[in-house]
Order: structure tokens, then C-alpha cells, then sequence
């Protein structure tokens, strides 16, 4: 039987994750964060290399104390079907793909959700990065005030380090 068969495939890792009916132990943190770090945001037609798990971090940086793992998780489906730009997502109905796979990365952790709150700062920070990040954000519509800092992305590897120490420290519930 081949992978596209069973609709799987093989992460970094070694495990095999399958789309159709994910589950709790196909699931690894190590996983997400290599494959968020090698990941660019808005599908690589940025200025300069930044991944999602930079981005996820930040998000992570910017919400409550109690809210933080879930931010930093908040796009770790992204890790088993990439980043997918929101206008294909919202044209094509992709984010109903993406929810499974989230929900089943958010019960291995123990999370019932993505509180709200994390999707305003998500979209301030999208508004900052493409501010920071792209060449011509003029008529991208409905994006808030962005962020009174700029982004200077920092290399993959950095940004996989960072999102592992994160987790571990957030998991136990440091700052």
C-alpha cells in the first residue's frame, strides 16, 4: 500500500501522520517545529525568509501569560499541510481541512481551543509583518493597526530552538 493510498505522509520524525484521520500519536511536537521553521509565511513571497514558527512565537509573545501555548499552536496544522494563503483558504473552504488536524494537535496537548483573543493578535500581527515583510499590502483589506515595532526575521534554525523551548516552557506553565 503506498501513502497516497493510506493518505499519509512521513514527518522528520519518522512517524507516519495520516490527513484523513489524525491521531494523537502521530503527533510530535519536534515535528511541528522543524516543519513551522522551514515554512514561510504567505508562501514565500516575502522579502526575506520568515517562517511560521517565528510568526507563531510572536503571536505567543503578545497574548496573556495563560494564553501562550495555545498561540504558540494556533497554526500547527500548518506543520502537516502547510501555510495556505488566507484568500485560497477562505475561496476554496480549505480551512475546514485545516480543523481536524488542529483539534487533534490541540488534544495531545491538552487544549480545548483557540481562545479569540489570539485571533485579533494574529491578524495585528499579520498586519505588521506584511507591513514589514511585503512589497505591496496597499489594498489587502480589513487588517488592523499593525505593530509599533518591525520585524526582522531570524533564521530557521533559531526560530525551531525557540518554538521547542517555548513549548516545554509554556507546557509547564512558565512565562
Amino acid at each position: 500500500m503506498t501513502e497516497y493510498k493510506e493518505n499519509f505522509i512521513t514527518t522528520y520524525t519518522g512517524k507516519k501522520f495520516h490527513y484523513l484521520d489524525p491521531q494523537p500519536d502521530e503527533i510530535d511536537i519536534t515535528d511541528i517545529a522543524h516543519a513551522l521553521s522551514l515554512t514561510c509565511r504567505f508562501s514565500g513571497h516575502c522579502k526575506e525568509f520568515y517562517s511560521v514558527a517565528e510568526h507563531s512565537i510572536r503571536v505567543a509573545d503578545a497574548v496573556p501569560m495563560e494564553l501562550r501555548l495555545q498561540a504558540l499552536l494556533h497554526d500547527a496544522a500548518e506543520a502537516y499541510i502547510t501555510d495556505i494563503p488566507r484568500p485560497i483558504k477562505v475561496a476554496f473552504g480549505l480551512e475546514a481541512a485545516e480543523q481536524p488536524i488542529l483539534r487533534c494537535i490541540l488534544l495531545k496537548y491538552g487544549l480545548e481551543g483557540i481562545n479569540s483573543v489570539i485571533k485579533v493578535v494574529d491578524d495585528i500581527l499579520c498586519a505588521t509583518e506584511a507591513r514589514d515583510l511585503m512589497s505591496n499590502t496597499d489594498d489587502w483589506l480589513g487588517l488592523p493597526k499593525p505593530l509599533n515595532l518591525t520585524i526582522h526575521p531570524i533564521t530557521s534554525q533559531d526560530a525551531e530552538r525557540i518554538y521547542l523551548y517555548r513549548f516545554y516552557k509554556y507546557q509547564e506553565g512558565g512565562a
